[in-house]
């Protein structure tokens, strides 16, 4: 809803005849560089590995567990204690792992970002220069949310906005 409230803000102020506006599909994009492809190999790499690690700890604790359900009956209160305790440390390691490779913030989601932010600004730089060279007041992506890629300084009507909230 704030991004389309800030589209018509910025079209309110300027004739639609007069604008040359255009869009790009930065998924098909991405999906044809082959520095993008090279980046996507290296990141499936990297998660089929953390997988790999993640499915051993889950069947080692599975093992673990399996064997505790066996055996529970005939150990004693102590030994129980120490086994359920030792469970549920290695629980605790899975979902840490799990969090720390794949979570919000996570190793995963950092090397995504580090692998595709030169991809990302060359893209960039080939869309301003694109608008330049065939004079585009605005380009967006169609390819997730309404977002600018380029547009022109002359539409910015943020000090605008600003002096009608004072």
């Amino acid at each position: 809803m704030k991004k389309i409230l800030l589209l018509i803000l910025a079209f309110s102020s300027v004739s639609f005849a007069q604008l040359k506006i255009g869009y790009v599909d930065s998924e098909a994009i991405m999906s044809q560089l082959p520095e993008a492809q090279d980046a996507q190999k290296k990141l499936d790499a990297i998660i089929k590995e953390w997988q790999e690690e993640l499915n051993k700890m889950e069947k080692d604790w599975k093992t673990k567990y399996e064997d505790y359900e066996k055996r529970k009956l005939i150990l004693s209160e102590q030994k129980r204690v120490e086994i359920e305790k030792e469970l549920v440390q290695l629980e605790e390691q899975i979902s840490k792992f799990r969090q720390e490779k794949f979570g919000v913030r996570g190793e995963l989601f950092q090397k995504k970002e580090e692998l595709d932010k030169p991809i990302l600004n060359r893209i960039f730089n080939a869309i301003e220069e694109v608008a330049k060279e065939n004079d585009f007041d605005f380009i967006f992506d169609k390819s997730g949310d309404i977002m600018f890629l380029y547009a022109k300084e002359e539409y910015d009507v943020t000090n605008l906005v600003l002096e009608k909230l004072k």
